[in-house]
């Protein structure tokens, strides 16, 4: 009975086995997955698959790699996306340093827009975040104060964490908790509260030991589950009905 919190099912990637790749995740008790946006285009793809899957939810949003190209229609656009039944965030949004395929002042001006449009709509928001630790934090303080949303693919201190913590925000695991060099991960995974914690794939990326290397799936985020577990000291069973009850709780499906 577990979720996979963010997925890009609809990336080229799938487009050979799509179908296939969505069974396997049912076969392994995978019984939900967000397939999330990163553009317009890939927005409107995940959209499309909520119609074809029953089992898939989209987010809608722009990424921080796309932000140079985002336009005022675009806002309009996700505001009125936000309004179909399986359409449940905005996301994923944020800021990367790492890259900087957007201007930064750009990439800043779009999350900020991002979250406004979240914040007017009622839906949560799917952060990405990337060598910009600071100020991810920073405007969230200020933008979205009280609005609900998830930190995916964590990759922050523990000291941000309990920043996120504090916020009411939630914490996403993916599979780097699964690496040898998982750093400060571990201890992460392990403290933060069991009902603000969300597991993920973020699928065909981060694919999680031992298929490192290979193409990430929905069907693999119990291998990360597992591994939260155990750091946890608790059955695998246990994480799952609490990351159910999360999913249900944050983007009321």
């Amino acid at each position: 009975m577990l979720f996979d919190s963010h997925a890009h099912i609809d990336d080229e990637k799938f487009d050979n086995d799509r179908d296939q790749v969505v069974a396997r995740a049912l076969e392994n008790g995978i019984t939900g997955i967000i397939n999330v946006g990163a553009c317009m285009a890939s927005s409107a793809r995940s959209i499309a698959l909520t119609q074809k899957y029953e089992n898939i939810y989209a987010a809608v949003g722009i990424h921080p790699h796309d932000a140079k190209d985002a336009s005022e229609e675009d806002y309009e656009q996700l505001a009125q996306w936000t309004k179909l039944h399986k359409v449940v965030a905005i996301g994923e949004i944020g800021l990367d340093y790492y890259y900087d395929l957007s201007p930064r002042e750009v990439q800043r001006a779009v999350f900020i827009r991002q979250l406004d449009v979240a914040r007017q709509t009622g839906v949560p928001f799917i952060i990405h975040d990337r060598d910009a630790h600071g100020e991810i934090l920073d405007i969230l303080k200020k933008e979205a104060k009280g609005a609900p949303g998830v930190l995916h693919c964590f990759s922050g201190s523990l000291e941000m964490a309990r920043e996120v913590l504090k916020m009411g925000l939630y914490i996403s695991i993916a599979g780097p908790i699964t690496f040898k060099n998982a750093a400060k991960l571990p201890e992460i995974a392990a403290t933060v509260p069991l009902d603000r914690l969300l597991v993920e794939t973020d699928s065909p990326y981060l694919t999680p030991h031992p298929h490192r290397g290979k193409r990430n799936e929905p069907a693999y985020v119990k291998l990360v589950a597992q591994q939260v577990a155990d750091l946890r000291g608790i059955e695998l069973s246990v994480l799952a009905k609490a990351n159910r009850e999360n999913i249900r709780s944050l983007f009321k499906i």
